[in-house]
């Protein structure tokens, strides 16, 4: 059961026999891929513990406060779960998000509508392809960032494999798609290249964001396909092949080519090199 900071920290204190069980620092590396959270946190309002000495899984409640002024109680864990799909910032204060979309009050009255059903219908644009197999789908995104576009050009300066194809046919349905968008397609090795950042206002590829990744990985994977995220801002590892790099560059397509060769094979690789 989650207690109030005070509490915690004097726990904390008697079962490591220390006035300071956790210096100043020792969680900065968890805390970093998180810097909306950094900005909400205040050590004034938290007893004048700093962020950085708080396990990001501590059952504790600590006092949060959000761009707009809302004050509100939260542990580690249901702030690092948001946001959720909608990417504003009012997703990591509970009552922004309250004014962004308030219930709707029924009438009196008014009849309570029929459950819905949870099954979703399956998007029926996805061509009828074998799993596993590249194809270029009209329901992909378009390239989020200059920097994929120029991570995508760069390593096509060096690696020869087919443009334009932007989707993997999968097994099970992704957010009703049969199918995942990579940023990078490399159909050749069967390797899908995702370029993660926090993105400005640390939004991108946490909390929720982060398990939709560790679910298309997964797909991917089940499809024989691998994957290899380029993962910056301090954005943890999310599988065997990840980069953590401090941005995209001529060092991370050599590196890439590096874990293509560890992936497939030197020879395989070399095949396609330009």
């Amino acid at each position: 059961m989650s207690e109030g900071v005070e509490a915690w920290w004097a726990r904390r204190q008697f079962t490591h026999d220390a006035d300071v069980p956790f210096p100043v620092g020792t969680y900065r590396d968890a805390w970093a891929p998180y810097p909306a959270l950094i900005r909400q946190y205040h050590p004034e309002f938290n007893a004048g513990i700093t962020l950085t000495q708080i396990p990001p899984a501590a059952e504790v409640l600590l006092l949060w406060q959000c761009e707009v002024g809302h004050l509100f109680a939260a542990t580690p864990a249901e702030q690092r779960q948001r946001p959720g799909r909608e990417r504003r910032l009012s997703s990591w204060c509970p009552e922004c998000a309250m004014l962004a979309k308030p219930p709707r009050v029924r009438p009196a009255g008014e009849a309570r509508p029929r459950a819905a059903s949870r099954a979703k219908a399956v998007c029926p644009k996805t061509p009828r392809l074998p799993v596993g197999e590249a194809f270029t789908s009209e329901c992909a995104p378009a390239t989020a960032s200059a920097v994929e576009a120029r991570l995508r050009h760069d390593l096509a300066e060096r690696l020869e494999f087919a443009s334009g194809l932007n989707a993997v046919r999968v097994a099970r349905p992704f957010f009703e798609h049969l199918e995942v968008w990579p940023d990078i397609v490399i159909p050749e090795l069967r390797i899908a290249v995702e370029y993660d950042s926090t993105g400005r206002h640390g939004l991108e590829h946490v909390g929720r964001r982060r398990d939709a990744d560790l679910r298309k990985d997964r797909a991917l994977r089940w499809a024989k396909w691998e994957v290899v995220r380029i993962r910056t801002g301090r954005l943890e590892k999310l599988g065997p092949w990840d980069l953590q790099v401090s941005g995209a560059g001529r060092k991370t397509v050599t590196g890439l080519l590096d874990v293509f060769r560890t992936i497939r094979g030197e020879l395989i690789v070399e095949a396609y090199r330009r």
